[in-house]
C-alpha cells in the first residue's frame, strides 16, 4: 500500500462526533440567518465562516489520519493538540455563537429548558467566574502541562478513554482561556482590553518553556514512542525535537498574533468627542505629571556628568585588550582581545540600548582621544558634502560584517587589535581634519549600529520645557559657549526628535543656560510613527533611501550573522568549500553580501511598490518604502539581543581566568590563574530568547500598523498586511536559528 493510500485509508467515522457537530452546524446556521437579517452589522458572513472554520478543526484533529498516527509519531499528536488548543477555540468563539445557537434552537426547547437554566443565578456567577482570565488562564497553563507529564501522557496514548478525556480538557480550557481574548458579543469583560497582552505573554511563557523542554531534553520522554514502531525517518528523539519545534513556533504565534493586534487597538488614537455637559469643571487645571529625567535621579544625574571619567576607564580598557591581542596567545579563548570584544562589550551594549540607550557613544574611548588630539589638530574642513549621508557608513558597515565572518575576527585577537586601533585613528584622522563630528555621523559603523538600535530605546535627550526654547535667542546647545561646546552633530533640541545621531554625549546639557535639556523617557516608538518631516538634522525617515538601506541591513545582519554561527550553516559553508574548491570564498562572499544587502532592499522596494499600488497612491512609493523599512527595526534589534544575550551568559565568566594569565604574564599574581570556566546554561535561556524575539515582533507590528493607518487611513490594512508577513516570516526564521546549535565563542572548550 503507498503513503496515500495509507493517509486516506486512515480516515474514520466515528457516528457520535461527526453528528453532533453537524447538529451545531445546523443549529448555529439557523439561527444566524436570521440574526443576519435582523442586524446584518453584527452578524456578517465571516462570522459563520469562522464558527463553520472551528467545527471543521475540530473534525479534523478527531477523525483525520493525525488521530490514526498520534499514537506513532509525536509531531502529529501535537498538530492534533494544536488545533484542539489553538485554532478550533477562537475560531468558535470570533463566530460569537451564544446568541445564533439560542435562536437556532426551537423555541418551545428555548423557553422549557434552556431559559430557565441560563437564568439561573448560581449559573451566571459560574460562567462568570470560569471566563475570568484570573481563572481561565492558570486553569489553561495547569492542563497544558498536566496532560504532558510522562505518565499522564502515555496514560492517553494507551487508553483510548483517557484519550477522549484529554481532547476533552484541551478544548475546554482552550474555549474557556480565549474567552476573555475574543470577547463574544454579547460577554462583558471584566478587565481592561490592555490586560489581555500580558494575559497572552503569561500563556506565551509557558508554551515556550515546555516547547523548550521537548526540543533540548536529550533522552526520549514517552515511552510509548520510544516503543512504537517508526513510520518515518525520524528517531524517537528527533520526533520529540520536532513535537517542540511545532508546539513553540506555531504556538507563540498563534498568542503573539492577538497579542498584538490588541496592542494595535488599544494603542491607536481613537477620535471621541465628549459632550460638553460631561466635561469636568475646575478651576484650576491639575498640574501635569512630570515625566522621568535621568539627570534628576539622585546618584546617577550626577555621575552621568562624569562622562569624561568613564571615556578614560574604557580607554584603558581598549589599550590593555590591544595590548594582549597583539603579544599575548593566539587563542581567542586565552585572550582578552577575542573574549571582552565580541562576547561581553557586545551583550552589555545591545543590554544598555534596551534599558537605557546609546550607553556606548556616551562612554566612546574612540571620541576620548580625538578630542585630546583636537588641541593640536586643525578640524577646521567642512564635511564633503556628496558624503554627508548614510551611504558611507552603510558600506563600512557591510564590510565590517562581512570581515567578521571571512576573517573569523572572534577567533583572531591580533586582527581584532589592530580593528581597534583602526578606529581610533579612523576618529582621530577625519575628526582631526573636519569640524564637527564627521566620524560618527557620517563614517562609524558601530556607531550607526547603536543610532538604529536607540530607536527602540525608552530614554531620550531631549527639551524639558518647550516655551522656555521658544524665547531662547543664542541656541547655546546647537552653538555652545564657554562652558560646552554645543552640539557636534548639528542636532537642534527644540526640533530634535528620537535617538538617531544623537551620541548621549550631553554636550547640550551642558552647554544650555536654562538647564533645559535632559534625558528623558520617551512614548516608545513615536518618532518611528510620527517621522516629523522636519526633525533636525536628520529629516523625515521617509525622505532617506540611504537611511532605510542601512535599516534593511541592520534588520539582515541580525539574521544572517546569528545563522552563520550555526552548526548546519558551518556545515554548509564546508561542503561549499569542498565543492567549489579556491572559488568557494568569492561565492561566499558574493552570497553573504546578497544576503544581507541587496535581497533586503530589494524585498523593501518591492513591498513597498506593492504596498503603494494596493492603497491606490503611487506617489506613496517612497514613503511606504522608507519608512516601513526602518519600522522593522525593532524586530532586528530584539534579534541582536538574542543572540548577544546567548553568547554573554554562556561566556559570562570567561574573563575571569584571562585576567588572571594577563596579570600572571607581567609579573602579577592577584588572581589565580584557573582555565575551569563555569558556563551559565540556564534552562530557561531560550524561553528569554524567543521572549525578546516576541516582544520585538510586537514592537515592529504595531509600529507598522500605526504607520499605515497614519499614511493611508482607508486602506491601513492593504499596505500593512504584506509588511507584517515579512515581519513574521522573519520572526520564524529567527526562532528557527535560535533552535539551531551554535558555536560558544570566548570559551575554552
Amino acid at each position: 500500500m503507498s503513503p496515500a493510500e495509507s493517509i486516506l485509508s486512515s480516515w474514520t467515522f466515528e457516528p457520535l462526533p461527526a453528528v453532533v457537530l453537524l447538529v451545531i452546524a445546523l443549529v448555529y446556521f439557523r439561527g444566524w440567518r436570521r440574526l443576519n437579517r435582523q442586524v446584518p452589522g453584527r452578524f456578517p458572513v465571516e462570522r459563520l465562516a469562522s464558527f463553520l472554520a472551528g467545527l471543521a478543526a475540530i473534525y479534523i484533529a478527531l477523525a483525520s489520519p493525525l488521530d490514526a498516527f498520534a499514537g506513532w509519531l509525536l509531531t502529529v499528536h501535537m498538530v492534533q493538540h494544536l488545533l484542539l488548543t489553538m485554532v478550533a477555540p477562537p475560531l468558535l468563539l470570533w463566530g460569537w455563537p451564544f446568541l445564533p445557537v439560542l435562536s437556532g434552537l426551537p423555541r418551545p426547547i428555548v423557553r422549557e429548558a434552556v431559559a430557565p437554566f441560563l437564568g439561573s443565578p448560581g449559573l451566571g456567577r459560574l460562567a462568570s467566574l470560569l471566563v475570568h482570565p484570573v481563572f481561565a488562564g492558570p486553569l489553561f497553563i495547569f492542563s497544558n502541562v498536566f496532560w504532558h507529564v510522562p505518565a499522564v501522557y502515555d496514560l492517553a496514548l494507551r487508553d483510548p478513554f483517557w484519550h477522549q478525556i484529554e481532547h476533552i480538557f484541551f478544548l475546554t480550557t482552550a474555549t474557556l482561556f480565549w474567552w476573555p481574548v475574543v470577547q463574544p458579543w454579547p460577554w462583558r469583560p471584566v478587565l481592561p482590553r490592555w490586560a489581555m497582552i500580558p494575559y497572552l505573554l503569561i500563556a506565551d511563557l509557558q508554551n515556550t518553556a515546555l516547547a523548550a523542554f521537548l526540543s533540548f531534553y536529550d533522552g526520549v520522554l514517552y515511552a510509548t514512542y520510544e516503543a512504537a514502531p517508526r513510520i518515518s525517518n525520524l528517531s524517537a528523539l528527533e520526533d520529540q525535537a520536532g513535537a517542540g519545534a511545532l508546539m513553540w513556533v506555531p504556538g507563540s504565534i498563534g498568542f503573539l498574533v492577538p497579542a498584538g493586534f490588541i496592542a494595535m487597538q488599544y494603542l491607536s488614537p481613537r477620535r471621541t468627542v465628549r459632550p460638553a455637559a460631561a466635561r469636568p469643571v475646575s478651576c484650576e487645571p491639575a498640574p501635569p505629571r512630570k515625566p522621568l529625567d535621568l539627570l534628576d535621579v539622585p546618584v546617577i544625574g550626577a555621575l552621568l556628568r562624569w562622562r569624561r571619567l568613564f571615556q578614560f576607564a574604557l580607554l584603558l580598557t581598549a589599550i590593555v585588550v590591544i595590548v594582549d591581542g597583539l603579544a599575548g596567545p593566539p587563542v581567542d579563548s586565552m585572550n582578552l582581545a577575542g573574549v571582552l570584544p565580541w562576547t561581553h562589550w557586545r551583550g552589555f551594549t545591545v543590554l544598555a540600548l534596551l534599558l537605557a540607550g546609546n550607553v556606548f557613544c556616551y562612554v566612546c574611548p574612540f571620541t576620548f582621544v580625538r578630542d585630546m588630539a583636537r588641541r593640536f589638530l586643525p578640524a577646521n574642513r567642512r564635511w564633503p558634502a556628496v558624503l554627508s549621508n548614510k551611504w558611507p557608513a552603510l558600506v563600512l558597515m557591510v564590510a565590517f560584517f562581512w570581515a567578521y565572518e571571512w576573517f573569523d575576527l572572534w577567533s583572531n585577537p591580533a586582527a581584532t587589535a589592530w580593528l581597534i586601533l583602526g578606529f581610533f585613528g579612523g576618529a582621530l584622522v577625519i575628526d582631526g581634519i573636519f569640524r564637527g563630528a564627521s566620524f560618527c555621523k557620517h563614517v562609524c559603523p558601530i556607531g550607526q549600529f547603536h543610532f538604529l538600535s536607540s530607536l527602540a530605546s525608552p530614554l531620550e535627550v531631549r527639551v524639558r520645557e518647550p516655551s522656555i526654547c521658544e524665547s531662547c535667542r543664542t541656541h547655546d546647545c546647537l552653538r555652545g559657549n564657554e562652558a560646552a561646546r554645543g552640539c557636534e552633530l548639528r542636532l537642534f533640541q527644540p526640533r530634535k526628535s528620537g535617538n538617531m545621531d544623537c551620541t548621549f554625549c550631553l554636550d547640550c546639557v551642558q552647554a544650555c543656560p536654562h538647564d533645559n535639556v535632559g534625558i528623558r523617557l520617551a512614548r516608545p516608538a513615536a518618532d518611528l510613527i510620527e517621522d516629523p518631516p522636519r526633525r533636525s538634522s536628520v529629516g523625515a525617515f521617509a525622505a532617506r533611501d540611504d537611511l532605510a538601506t542601512l535599516a534593511a541591513v541592520f534588520v539582515a545582519g541580525a539574521f544572517v550573522t546569528a545563522a552563520g554561527m550555526t552548526r548546519p550553516v558551518l556545515e554548509w559553508e564546508a561542503a561549499l568549500r569542498m565543492f567549489l574548491g579556491p572559488v568557494a570564498g568569492f561565492a561566499s562572499a558574493a552570497a553573504f553580501v546578497a544576503s544581507i544587502l541587496l535581497i533586503p532592499r530589494v524585498t523593501t522596494v518591492g513591498l513597498g511598490a506593492a504596498s503603494a499600488r494596493l492603497a491606490g497612491s503611487a506617489g506613496l512609493r517612497r514613503e511606504i518604502t522608507n519608512g516601513f523599512s526602518v519600522a522593522l527595526v525593532p524586530l532586528g534589534f530584539s534579534m541582536w539581543v538574542a543572540h548577544f544575550l546567548y553568547h554573554l551568559l554562556t561566556a559570562f565568566f570567561a574573563p575571569w581566568p584571562v585576567v588572571g594569565r594577563f596579570l600572571a604574564d607581567r609579573g602579577w599574581s592577584a588572581l589565580p590563574e584557573s582555565w575551569t570556566v563555569p558556563t551559565l546554561a540556564f534552562a530557561e535561556l531560550p524561553g528569554l530568547q524567543i521572549l525578546i524575539l516576541n516582544v520585538g515582533l510586537l514592537f515592529s507590528l504595531w509600529v507598522l500598523w500605526s504607520k499605515a493607518r497614519r499614511i493611508v487611513p482607508g486602506r491601513a490594512r492593504r499596505v500593512f498586511a504584506p509588511w507584517a508577513a515579512v515581519a513574521v516570516v522573519l520572526y520564524v526564521l529567527g526562532v528557527a536559528i535560535l533552535f539551531a546549535p551554535m558555536d560558544l565563542r570566548g570559551m575554552m572548550m
